[in-house]
């Protein structure tokens, strides 16, 4: 032991020289045998690869000509077993590109590898020493942190490196950027090519996550320009792959195309168009409804309702007859002793409503209106009184229905509330809390169908094309919330709840548990039926992810 501590202490004794020579020489670059002499260390005892690890980033731009030896043997260190050593290592990386700006990128691909590390000290030096390079050089770093999540070419290596570079630029970078990306409008145009770049191969919690980034960025902001709008819209367009013909099996491409829609509502409610969305849904989607996996009929059914609203006249026009023959579909003429689903009826009518007050003549031929316009698609010389008997013979059936069944619901809340007088545990003060909630909801539903039954039994019917009907799945306009509540759109999902696995985790969707729980709210009740399908979380992992490399 003695000779061993001996030894060592030679050791450090030498480190120590080679570095006051180098520390006190005017030309150091004149003192390779000194640099050499430090880079040898790396292959001695603990204590003096640890103070190698100090000396070789400090020297580094001294000596060009050595600089990939001691790259090599820095790296040696990083990968020893031994903790002390491999943090000191870590801790020295952001020094190699001080002065030496080309190795940004090399530095950055190794700290983006090194992110998977378990030990938390380790981690933190990881951490740190990313964020001192990022700050040496911000558009040099992003570009080389963004390749470990686009760039899949050794796909057969774990993509854990992917996950955590992730979760990184989510949780350190997003958070300061109006610190990093400066100046403000080269940076930020840098970071969404960076993001558009990532697109190809992203899960749904991925995608909402750059998204909900994109939103936070200035050049997006509430003083965009409307080309920025389209831009915005373009990219999740994109992820929809709204160009593809459509295919009824293809489950991951429904879910995208719904999870898209959903995450493209707060454009629309700023005034971008939703024109290509609406188109696919009526040219491919609505066509085959009957066809699509149950659980994703309601989703699509709401985000119908919720698009409506900012629809074109002609977009309206276009998409009216299939929402009117889906509508026929949900509200049978008579009693035909089939369960009504009063959710699917509630999406189709908001839908209807708010189509109709763009387009109101369009309503004349499919359900026997006689709205005047003064155009010669009013069509008012022709007779659609058959089809104007039909419509409101419909309308009077699902009035019928839904009447009773707000009274049975209107009961099942007085056992509730008996019910709930009675409890004694707070378990099963919550299952009855829980089943009110649900049939507040049912009611809810209902009463939105008798609302927007009501004015369609006119001839000239007045639409509804404010927001005098609020959804049942949406909560409560409350006037005085301030303006900038609704400002940023949906919640963030997972991909913001400080999970670090991005890849497995789901998006919260539009209330798909609640959806559950309020379709057992409409069992049991004759010709009321069960609310719609249920509806899973929007926000699900779509497509393979990329992989991450060797350090070399």
């Amino acid at each position: 032991m003695t000779d061993v501590s001996e030894e060592e202490a030679k050791q450090i004794e030498k480190l120590y020289e080679f570095g006051e020579r180098l520390n006190e020489a005017k030309d150091k670059s004149q003192n390779v045998k000194d640099y050499e002499g430090i880079i040898n260390a790396t292959k001695t005892s603990l204590k003096a690869k640890q103070l190698a690890a100090q000396l070789i980033p400090r020297f580094f731009k001294f000596f060009p000509n050595l600089s990939s030896r001691a790259l090599n043997a820095h790296f040696d260190l990083i990968e020893e077993e031994d903790f002390a050593v491999r943090v000191q290592a870590i801790r020295g990386l952001p020094l190699f590109c001080k002065d030496t700006k080309e190795y940004i990128s090399k530095i950055v691909d190794i700290l983006g590898q090194l992110l998977t590390v378990d030990e938390i000290v380790e981690r933190d030096a990881v951490h740190k020493a990313l964020m001192s390079v990022l700050r040496q050089d911000v558009k040099e770093s992003l570009s080389a942190l963004f390749k470990h999540i686009w760039n899949v070419e050794e796909s057969s290596q774990d993509d854990t490196i992917r996950d955590k570079v992730l979760c990184f630029i989510r949780d350190k970078v997003f958070p300061l950027k109006a610190e990093l990306l400066r100046p403000q409008d080269e940076m930020e145009r840098h970071i969404t090519d960076l993001i558009k770049k990532s697109l190809g191969d992203v899960t749904g919690v991925e995608f909402r996550m750059f998204i909900d980034f994109l939103k936070s960025l200035s050049i997006f902001g509430k003083k965009a320009p409307p080309e920025r709008l389209t831009e915005l819209i373009g990219i999740i367009e994109g992820q929809a792959d709204l160009d593809a013909q459509f295919d009824v099996s293809d489950a991951d491409h429904i879910d995208r195309l719904i999870s898209c829609l959903f995450i493209a509502l707060p454009f629309f409610v700023r005034g971008a168009s939703g024109s290509k969305f609406l188109n696919y849904l009526n040219k491919h989607i609505i066509p085959v409804f009957d066809k699509l996996p149950e659980e994703r009929k309601l989703d699509l059914l709401k985000a119908l309702a919720e698009i409506s609203p900012y629809t074109t006249p002609q977009d309206s026009r276009q998409v009216l007859p299939s929402v009117v023959q889906l509508l026929k579909k949900y509200m049978p003429r008579r009693k035909t002793g089939e369960e009504t689903n009063f959710t699917y009826v509630e999406c189709l009518l908001f839908s209807f409503h708010h189509l109709a007050h763009k387009a109101p003549n369009a309503t004349n031929s499919l359900c026997g209106y006689k709205i005047v316009t003064g155009q010669p698609s009013d069509r008012l010389g022709e007779d659609f009184s058959e089809n104007y008997k039909d419509f409101t013979e419909r309308l009077s059936s699902v009035e019928d229905l839904t009447r009773a069944t707000i009274k049975k619901l209107t009961h099942g809340m007085a056992e509730h509330n008996k019910a709930m007088a009675a409890a004694k545990s707070d378990e099963a003060k919550d299952n009855i809390k829980t089943q009110k909630q649900n049939t507040a909801t049912g009611l809810h539903t209902c009463n939105n169908i008798l609302a927007m039954t009501k004015p369609l039994h006119s001839k000239t019917p007045a639409f509804i094309g404010d927001k005098s009907v609020n959804l049942s799945w949406k909560e409560a306009i409350k006037p005085s919330a301030p303006s900038s509540a609704t400002a940023t759109g949906v919640k963030r999902t997972a991909a913001g709840n400080g999970s670090n696995n991005l890849a497995t985790k789901k998006g919260r969707g539009g209330g798909g548990m609640q959806n559950q729980l309020v379709n057992r709210a409409f069992e049991g009740i004759s010709y009321g039926g069960r609310g719609g399908g249920r509806s899973r979380g929007r926000g699900r992992g779509w497509a393979g992810r990329g992989r991450g490399r060797g350090y070399r």
